[in-house]
């Protein structure tokens, strides 16, 4: 592996805990209560949302890169030979955070708004958001000098 790199979404670590925590809260002190299997049902789901969202790793290896977050439930896969160009490029701060639909095409980003643009042979773009955009540009960077020398 020539790089890998986990980051955390604080913000978005944050903002998961204070919904559960007024979530139970809310349960607890509600004077119209709903049923308590419908609170369980939505901690359960923002139980789960934070482990999926709350993590994006990024890796680069001789033959790829790959961008999952969390456990890995959503991953994307680039194959070194099929990436025209990488750029160091930064998001509007309205692009948010998570899987996004952008002008410049989908987005894995959870913190910050830095992120590395990959150029497909396919003609499509894909950002990967990153807080050290340069360090994962040169290892996408080697990995492909590696490959095509």
């Amino acid at each position: 592996m020539l790089y890998q790199q986990t980051q955390t979404g604080i913000v978005i670590l944050i903002a998961f805990v204070f919904a559960i925590a007024l979530t139970i809260a809310i349960s607890i002190m509600a004077p119209i209560r709903l049923p308590l299997g419908a609170y369980l049902a939505m901690i359960t789901i923002m139980l789960l949302a934070l482990t999926i969202f709350s993590r994006l790793t990024v890796r680069v290896t001789d033959k790829n890169v790959e961008a999952h977050f969390g456990l890995g439930l959503f991953t994307r896969q680039f194959s070194l030979i099929e990436i025209d160009a990488i750029e160091c490029v930064r998001n509007p701060w309205y692009y948010g955070w998570g899987i996004r639909l952008t002008p410049e095409g989908w987005m894995y980003n959870v913190s910050g708004l830095d992120a590395v643009q990959l150029q497909l042979a396919s003609g499509k773009r894909f950002r990967i958001g990153t807080d050290e955009p340069q360090q994962l540009k040169s290892a996408i960077d080697r990995a492909i000098t590696a490959i095509t020398d």
